[in-house]
């Protein structure tokens, strides 16, 4: 196994429990550690500290899988799991068979996402450390879920980044259908696990969106950048007047269609509008007594915040121009080079230019399926706000 030596004095952030080591912590590397090597990592002193995966591409040197002396195999992958499922099980509500069963360096897995959705798990591999760990992944999940099927998902940013080719397809039993039904707070929703955003459907606003749904009741909804519906399905659930829902995507919204149908939802009280929502806010002169802003990420790097900063602020001045006096506004940011400070300053911001007198009732993030770890704050990458317009 390759040995990685830490510079003097870098030890710190690892023996406190950081996962991640960069480039510029790394005196020496000793043996064949070539990328996606499981290695020892030690201090300068060669005392051992913890043991992870290597790739000498990325800015990440290494991700600490652990910090014991432990082989990683299946059978640690399937000790992770049991703790992972655990947590779920005692969390979640029966009505709901979809949710996050690995969040990454939440659950102490870095590089790793699982999601569930009934009986089939759609994995994401990131980084070529874990993914040249995928076959123990599988033999795992495989042992002690027995899914129908699992499915890969392995596309983004970070892959790239890890010089990874995408990989989509099936890992093990069957190929999920075109579409997979699932449940969530006794809602249905139909979900696009081969081909729709992400692994198919936006698991971590569930607990917001039961949040929208206790405050809808006979309230005129506009959700913005609607995907398949689930924010404007839950308005409707918590007895909304009316609910307008905004997308670009002609096939996002035919799916958001069939949800409502399959939930029994009247015709009458919504209305799917295929649009962009940047023109649509900044041209309309209707009144909402809420507005949800779920935007994708529009900082996926560092260098864009800036960027981003002028969007959010944007969208933000916009919908609160048109909420009536007493609205609510849900406003959210998945970008994780956003911090939540910086997105509070932009929102309010927004707030002064609009001239409107406005409340933070709450601050939101993401659901518990979605753990982050305190030795690990950038994982936080969910941030939202409720906030009121008085005037």
């Amino acid at each position: 196994m390759p040995s990685i030596f830490l510079k003097k004095g870098r030890e710190g952030p690892i023996q406190r429990g950081h996962p991640w080591i960069f480039s510029g912590a790394i005196e020496r590397t000793d043996g064949d550690a070539a990328g996606g090597a499981v290695a020892d990592v030690l201090d300068s002193r060669g005392n051992w500290l913890a043991r992870g995966l290597y790739n000498p591409k990325s800015q990440i040197r290494v991700r600490v899988l652990t910090w014991e002396k432990e082989t990683i195999d299946s059978t640690f992958f399937a000790r992770r799991f049991s703790q992972a499922a655990a947590l779920r099980a005692g969390l979640l509500p029966s009505s709901t068979d979809s949710y996050r069963l690995v969040n990454g360096e939440g659950d102490f897995l870095p590089g790793l996402a699982i999601d569930r959705y009934g009986d089939f798990l759609v994995c994401q591999f990131f980084t070529a450390g874990i993914d040249g760990l995928k076959s123990a992944v599988v033999d795992a999940l495989s042992a002690l879920f027995k899914p129908k099927g699992i499915y890969e998902r392995s596309e983004g940013g970070v892959r790239e980044e890890e010089e990874l080719p995408p990989s989509v397809g099936v890992l093990a039993g069957e190929e999920p259908p075109e579409l997979v039904e699932i449940t969530e707070n006794r809602i249905k929703f139909l979900v696009d696990v081969r081909a729709g955003q992400k692994t198919g459907f936006f698991l971590d606003q569930r607990d917001n969106r039961a949040l929208l749904a206790s405050l809808a009741r006979e309230m005129r909804v506009l959700n913005c950048f609607g995907y398949t519906g689930a924010f404007a399905a839950y308005a409707l659930k918590g007895g909304a007047r009316q609910v307008v829902s905004l997308e670009s995507s002609r096939s996002a919204l035919d799916l958001a269609k069939q949800a409502f149908d399959l939930n029994g939802f009247s015709a009458a009280s919504y209305e799917l509008i295929r649009t962009d929502v940047f023109s649509y806010l900044k041209k309309s002169t209707e009144e909402f007594d809420v507005v949800v802003l779920d935007p994708p990420s529009l900082a996926h790097r560092r260098s864009n915040v800036e960027a981003a900063a002028g969007s959010y602020k944007f969208l933000n001045l916009h919908a609160l121009r048109l909420l009536q006096p007493g609205g609510l506004l849900f406003t959210f940011s998945c970008s994780q080079h956003l911090s939540s400070d910086l997105f509070q300053k932009i929102v309010f911001g927004a707030a002064v230019d609009s001239g409107r007198k406005v409340q933070l009732l709450k601050r939101v993030g993401h659901p518990p399926d979605h753990p982050v770890s305190l030795h690990h704050p950038e994982g936080e990458y969910l941030k939202g706000l409720l906030l009121k317009v008085l005037e």
